[in-house]
């Protein structure tokens, strides 16, 4: 089976992702990264993320693998771990030029739809249930509050638990200016030509901003009796 979950950058997409594949017995397929490691290698290699010609080469050329790691999935972007390079607030900056030129797109969506014939996957991103996968057995639009997804963020870049996030202690600048980049980036996503953000039409929405990490995952997992009863298999062996 397929799990489409689309959603602005912050909203929980990938941590969500992951953990319903793993108690599901699913392959988690991170289509963020995948776009993130196309912007870190035209970074590596001195390309503007605004030179669409020469972006699209990069993507054109690059090879992007993930693999197992002691902390979960790594990915290697031509035989490099940038696991944690392609999360630096430059790459933030660089991605959504990168996501947003066509070719780019046309690459990465075969890429993605490769592993997704592969059958089992939980894909995650911005354009999964409406472009990659249209017919996935089921489609989650997950979003939350600006605000609620700055603090998750600044959480996150300072290495704390995302399952706890609202006890955790953040640098209040910081925090504003991850603010300020996930609006600019709701912009820019939404009113991008190529695959703009939007929810399928069919999509199940889900508002996480006042819900915990363990709320999200058991709201996705029950809106398919397939998944429930893998969960629920999986919690017994």
């Amino acid at each position: 089976m397929i799990v489409a979950i689309d959603g602005p950058s912050g909203s929980g997409k990938s941590s969500v992702a992951r953990e319903v594949a793993r108690r599901c017995g699913l392959t988690y397929l991170d289509t963020g990264a995948m776009y993130r490691s196309v912007a870190w290698a035209c970074l590596e290699r001195g390309v503007d993320p605004e030179d669409a010609p020469a972006v699209a080469r990069v993507a054109e050329g690059v090879r992007i693998e993930f693999a197992p790691g002691e902390d979960g999935q790594r990915v290697l972007v031509d035989g490099t771990d940038a696991t944690a390079a392609i999360r630096t607030p430059e790459v933030e900056l660089a991605v959504s030029p990168v996501s947003a030129n066509p070719r780019v797109r046309e690459v990465m969506v075969a890429l993605q739809r490769a592993a997704g014939e592969r059958g089992d996957v939980v894909a995650e991103g911005r354009d999964i249930g409406t472009v990659v996968f249209p017919a996935a057995d089921v489609k989650v639009f997950l979003s939350a509050s600006p605000e609620a997804r700055a603090r998750r963020r600044a959480v996150q870049r300072q290495g704390g638990n995302l399952a706890c996030g609202r006890d955790v202690a953040v640098d209040a600048e910081a925090e504003r200016k991850i603010l300020a980049d996930l609006m600019r980036r709701d912009a820019y996503d939404s009113s991008r030509e190529a695959s703009p953000l939007r929810p399928a039409d069919d999509a199940r929405h889900i508002d996480s901003s006042d819900l915990t990490f363990e709320e999200v995952v058991r709201a996705v997992v029950s809106l398919s009796p397939e998944l429930s009863a893998r969960a629920s298999e999986g919690a017994a062996s």
